[in-house]
Protein backbone atom coordinates (compact mmCIF):
# COMPACT_ATOMS: atom_id res chain seq x y z
CA UNK A 1 0.00 0.00 0.00
CA UNK A 2 1.17 3.35 -1.09
CA UNK A 3 1.18 6.27 1.43
CA UNK A 4 0.34 10.02 0.01
CA UNK A 5 0.86 12.85 1.12
CA UNK A 6 -2.56 14.59 2.36
CA UNK A 7 -3.83 17.14 0.25
CA UNK A 8 -1.92 15.60 -2.92
CA UNK A 9 -4.25 14.65 -5.89
CA UNK A 10 -3.36 12.71 -9.06
CA UNK A 11 -6.25 12.97 -10.67
CA UNK A 12 -6.03 12.80 -14.57
CA UNK A 13 -7.28 16.77 -14.38
CA UNK A 14 -4.60 17.60 -12.16
CA UNK A 15 -1.91 16.52 -14.11
CA UNK A 16 -3.20 17.48 -17.06
CA UNK A 17 -3.32 21.05 -15.37
CA UNK A 18 0.15 20.40 -14.36
CA UNK A 19 1.76 19.72 -17.43
CA UNK A 20 -0.57 22.54 -19.75
CA UNK A 21 -2.18 19.07 -21.34
CA UNK A 22 1.19 18.16 -22.63
CA UNK A 23 1.70 13.86 -21.91
CA UNK A 24 5.73 13.85 -23.23
CA UNK A 25 8.56 15.54 -22.19
CA UNK A 26 9.49 17.38 -25.09
CA UNK A 27 13.50 16.11 -24.86
CA UNK A 28 15.30 12.98 -23.55
CA UNK A 29 17.55 14.80 -21.06
CA UNK A 30 15.84 13.02 -17.98
CA UNK A 31 16.35 9.58 -17.31
CA UNK A 32 15.53 8.21 -13.71
CA UNK A 33 19.12 8.65 -12.57
CA UNK A 34 20.23 12.47 -14.30
CA UNK A 35 21.06 14.37 -11.63
CA UNK A 36 18.80 18.10 -11.47
CA UNK A 37 20.22 21.16 -10.06
CA UNK A 38 18.54 24.34 -9.60
CA UNK A 39 20.34 27.53 -10.89
CA UNK A 40 18.56 30.06 -9.63
CA UNK A 41 15.89 30.63 -7.03
CA UNK A 42 12.22 30.44 -7.32
CA UNK A 43 10.19 33.44 -8.24
CA UNK A 44 6.94 34.52 -7.06
CA UNK A 45 3.50 33.40 -8.57
CA UNK A 46 5.91 30.17 -10.08
CA UNK A 47 3.41 27.17 -10.40
CA UNK A 48 4.35 25.08 -6.91
CA UNK A 49 5.79 22.47 -8.60
CA UNK A 50 8.17 24.28 -10.72
CA UNK A 51 9.24 25.81 -7.51
CA UNK A 52 9.41 23.07 -5.09
CA UNK A 53 11.65 21.36 -7.54
CA UNK A 54 13.90 24.42 -7.09
CA UNK A 55 14.23 24.83 -3.57
CA UNK A 56 15.02 20.47 -3.38
CA UNK A 57 17.63 20.68 -5.82
CA UNK A 58 19.90 23.22 -4.59
CA UNK A 59 21.89 20.25 -4.17
CA UNK A 60 22.12 17.53 -6.93
CA UNK A 61 19.22 15.43 -7.33
CA UNK A 62 18.42 12.31 -9.07
CA UNK A 63 15.42 12.62 -11.11
CA UNK A 64 13.21 9.75 -9.27
CA UNK A 65 13.99 11.59 -6.08
CA UNK A 66 12.25 14.44 -7.22
CA UNK A 67 9.40 12.38 -8.57
CA UNK A 68 9.21 10.40 -5.38
CA UNK A 69 9.22 14.21 -3.26
CA UNK A 70 6.44 15.59 -5.21
CA UNK A 71 4.10 12.45 -5.45
CA UNK A 72 4.27 12.36 -8.90
CA UNK A 73 4.84 10.02 -11.59
CA UNK A 74 8.40 10.15 -13.62
CA UNK A 75 6.77 11.42 -16.55
CA UNK A 76 4.87 14.11 -15.04
CA UNK A 77 8.21 15.21 -13.51
CA UNK A 78 9.89 14.75 -16.15
CA UNK A 79 8.09 17.06 -18.32
CA UNK A 80 8.38 20.06 -15.58
CA UNK A 81 12.01 19.13 -15.36
CA UNK A 82 12.26 19.89 -19.37
CA UNK A 83 10.02 23.43 -18.34
CA UNK A 84 12.65 24.40 -15.73
CA UNK A 85 15.61 23.54 -18.31
CA UNK A 86 14.24 24.73 -21.26
CA UNK A 87 14.30 28.59 -19.30
CA UNK A 88 17.57 27.91 -17.81
CA UNK A 89 16.22 27.82 -14.34
CA UNK A 90 18.39 24.24 -13.66
CA UNK A 91 20.83 22.00 -15.25
CA UNK A 92 20.84 18.20 -15.48
CA UNK A 93 24.16 16.23 -15.01
CA UNK A 94 24.62 12.50 -16.01
CA UNK A 95 26.49 10.35 -13.66
CA UNK A 96 29.29 9.27 -15.28
CA UNK A 97 29.90 5.73 -15.72
CA UNK A 98 31.95 3.95 -13.16
CA UNK A 99 34.35 1.94 -15.83
CA UNK A 100 34.80 2.16 -19.24
CA UNK A 101 35.14 0.12 -22.07
CA UNK A 102 38.70 0.06 -23.81
CA UNK A 103 39.18 0.91 -27.07
CA UNK A 104 37.88 -0.88 -30.01
CA UNK A 105 41.33 -0.41 -31.78
CA UNK A 106 43.16 -1.45 -28.45
CA UNK A 107 41.61 -4.23 -28.52
CA UNK A 108 41.85 -5.14 -32.22
CA UNK A 109 45.83 -4.76 -31.50
CA UNK A 110 45.72 -7.09 -28.63
CA UNK A 111 43.48 -9.68 -31.27
CA UNK A 112 46.37 -9.24 -33.54
CA UNK A 113 49.07 -9.93 -31.10
CA UNK A 114 47.58 -12.92 -29.42
CA UNK A 115 46.94 -14.73 -33.04
CA UNK A 116 50.64 -13.84 -33.70
CA UNK A 117 52.05 -16.19 -30.80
Amino acid sequence: MSRRRPGRDDSPDRLYTLTGGRSRAGSDAFDLVTLVVAESDPLPGMQSEHAAILRMCRYPTAVVEVAAALALPVSITRILLTDLHDTGRISARHPRPVYRLPDHDILEQVLVGLRNL
